[in-house]
């Protein structure tokens, strides 16, 4: 199951309680106070890996607390630390405050941690307050108490090639082919439920993700259909290919291919400025006069314009060496 939304409560551990305590010793007439300190609280830490890939495991566990920090003790014993506690989240979490809706982190890399609640700090033990007008201190401070938040998560995707489309488009017969990916595949519109990623390995050892984004549809980017769940999973793509069906003139294939450059531009955060290949698809059962509407189009608005079938494969592999060639330029530029 792919879940992209999450809200959990983390709270770190607070700080141990510092002890009162002095010192008896047989043979020592005066002892003195010898109270610890109490132990620093657990602090919560989130980190990124690519272990995972959804927060599936937030659906059911979603509230988060590390160890509390122990007691100071006598003789000058300090009360042990309390555990830290990891939670490991996908890559391309965003991390924002549940109050204020306000940006935390954006957790884009392997490894990236960071710190979202800090444990209490422990008391000082009375040992800490003698002074020459007060020689036996009965009073130790409180352990400190520690942060607690309330986080929402939302999952972005991280892919290289983000696959956009009417319904039966074509995408996850692309996506099967080029890559191990194994979407679902059938007849009927929104077959794909869920963004998935599929790695594409070239010839010359070089590797790059492909992501099929389901639901996209006139209205997308207000809600309409799938397309307000998941258009953010493009947001950090660096190529769009937009795939246009040419097997039905039913419908113009320029105007589909319009109407999801709106929607683009209407959500924003620079998508349709984005790098962009258009694809006609199923041209093994190509309508001449679609293709041709496309492809014109195509050439007035000097757009990058290719052919495929992904059944029988023609035209994937020069496809697959465009983008190629693209994301190493556009990682170059970065």
């Amino acid at each position: 199951m792919f879940i992209d939304k999450a809200r959990i409560h983390v709270q770190a551990g607070g700080g141990g309680r510092g002890a009162v305590s002095f010192r008896r010793e047989k043979f020592v007439p005066r002892g003195g106070p010898d109270g610890g300190d109490g132990g620093k609280g657990g602090d919560v830490y989130l980190k990124a890996t690519s272990a995972k890939n959804t927060f599936i495991d937030f659906r059911y566990l979603r509230h988060f607390r590390a160890g509390k920090g122990q007691h100071g003790q006598g003789g000058n014993r300090t009360g042990k630390s309390g555990n830290d506690l990891w939670i490991p989240v996908p890559i391309g979490t965003v991390v924002l405050d549940a109050q204020t809706d306000t940006l935390i982190s954006d957790l884009d890399r392997e490894g990236e941690t960071i710190l979202i609640a800090r444990g209490g700090r422990g008391g000082k033990g009375n040992a800490h307050f003698v002074t020459p007008t007060a020689q036996a201190p009965a009073f130790a401070q409180e352990g400190e108490k520690a942060e607690e938040k309330m986080l929402d998560l939302e999952l972005k995707l991280i892919a290289d090639v983000g696959l956009l489309g009417f319904p039966n488009a074509g995408k996850s017969t692309l996506l099967s082919k080029i890559s191990a990916a194994k979407p679902k595949i059938a007849s009927y519109p929104f077959t794909t439920l869920q963004p998935v990623l599929g790695v594409v390995n070239m010839p010359d050892n070089t590797t790059f993700i492909v992501a099929d984004i389901p639901g996209l549809i006139e209205g997308a980017s207000q809600g309409h259909g799938l397309g307000l769940q998941f258009l953010r999973h493009i947001e950090r793509t660096r190529i769009l290919l937009h795939l246009i069906e040419v097997s039905s003139n039913e419908e113009s294939p320029v105007k589909r291919y319009q109407i999801l450059r709106k929607e683009l531009a209407e959500y924003g955060r620079g998508l349709s400025k984005r790098p962009q290949i258009v694809v006609a698809t199923k041209i093994d059962q190509a309508d001449p006069k679609a293709l041709q509407e496309v492809r014109k189009y195509a050439v007035r608005r000097g757009l990058e314009f290719m052919e495929i079938s992904a059944v029988t494969g023609q035209g994937v592999p020069e496809l697959l060496q465009t983008l190629q060639s693209e994301l190493a330029e556009v990682l170059s530029a970065r």
